[in-house]
């Protein structure tokens, strides 16, 4: 049943880079995040921030560049909110566009698009499934700020977490259902790798380690097969989750493992983590331990995950 009020589903997400010359200033803005990652005092946080940008940035340059010069992240985005819109046609008067925290649209822009657009009220979808004061709670943070700053005031649902939305849990096994099929029955060691987060985090209360383990849970559940979780990308001087991805395959080499099936856990698009830092750098890593080395696809677009965010936006309106 179709309502008349138009409501704007903003997709939440990192953002990227999508050319060589935006990875500076979008590292500046990563960085500068206190939510994220804590650098010296509060008054040092961007000054130390530039720092880090200025070292990291030609390094990270060729990353992207190793993936066609720019984050495929936002056009990934973008397919999700026109699929998801798609998704949602019979059920009401949607309006799905991507929010960026470190890059473009930002905030402000897309709350400019929303009132333009005439929509009455938002539900605020993270493309995060592991709630982290990092991750969603900044872009909460962020969004709220805008949305008081700019007048708008514009009612917001938050749909905080979901580690078990049923078919976002379905799809991830069947995608890795497909990728052990590529091991033709041998047996293959499954490893989940999930972005690394500061300790500090968790050690004040941060629910996201739970969240990844209720997520693994729940597809084992469906798989029947045990995996390992680790953690990658690790981006600045602390304490960080592990053990670490790289430190996971040398395990698995060490010990006369012969098959490896990396799943991307808490990133639910292809950008520069999957493309770059799975696919290419530990690919390079396992094959030279000897390793037959695969990887499941990114979730993007799959209409069951899609699906999935179909329900999650379906709850929020009902709640």
């Amino acid at each position: 049943m179709k309502t008349h009020q138009k409501t704007g589903i903003l997709l939440l997400n990192l953002g990227g880079p999508q050319r060589l010359e935006d990875v500076r200033p979008f590292l500046v803005n990563l960085f500068s995040d206190r939510q994220i990652i804590r650098l010296g005092p509060a008054f040092l946080q961007k000054t130390i921030a530039r720092f880090i940008a200025w070292r990291r940035a030609p390094k990270s340059m060729g990353n992207y560049r190793r993936i066609g010069g720019g984050s495929p992240i936002l056009e990934k985005t973008r397919e999700q909110a026109r699929a998801l819109e798609a998704a949602l046609a019979e059920d009401g008067d949607f309006v799905a566009r991507p929010c960026m925290r470190y890059w473009h649209p930002f905030a402000g822009q897309v709350l400019h698009e929303m009132a333009a657009a005439g929509v009455g009220d938002l539900i605020a979808l993270p493309l995060y499934p592991h709630y982290s004061i990092a991750t969603t709670g900044s872009s909460f943070t962020d969004l709220h700020r805008a949305n008081a700053r700019l007048g708008f005031n514009l009612p917001v649902r938050e749909i905080r977490d979901w580690p078990t939305a049923a078919d976002y849990v379905a799809c991830l096994a069947a995608h890795i259902e497909e990728g052990l099929a590529r091991f033709d029955g041998d047996a293959v060691e499954i490893v989940y790798s999930a972005h690394s987060l500061p300790v500090q985090f968790i050690t004040e209360g941060d629910p996201y380690v739970d969240h990844l383990q209720q997520t693994i849970r729940a597809v084992e559940q469906l798989t029947g097969k045990p995996g390992r979780l680790c953690y990658q990308s690790r981006s600045g001087p602390v304490e960080w989750l592990g053990p670490s991805t790289p430190e996971v395959i040398r395990e698995i080499a060490a010990g006369k493992g012969h098959n490896l099936l990396v799943v991307p856990l808490s990133f639910v698009s292809d950008h520069v983590e999957t493309l770059y830092e799975i696919d290419i750098e530990y690919r390079q890593m396992a094959e030279a331990l000897g390793l037959r080395f695969a990887v499941t696809r990114a979730l993007n677009d799959d209409p069951q995950f899609i699906a999935a965010l179909r329900q999650l936006v379906l709850n929020a309106r009902a709640s």
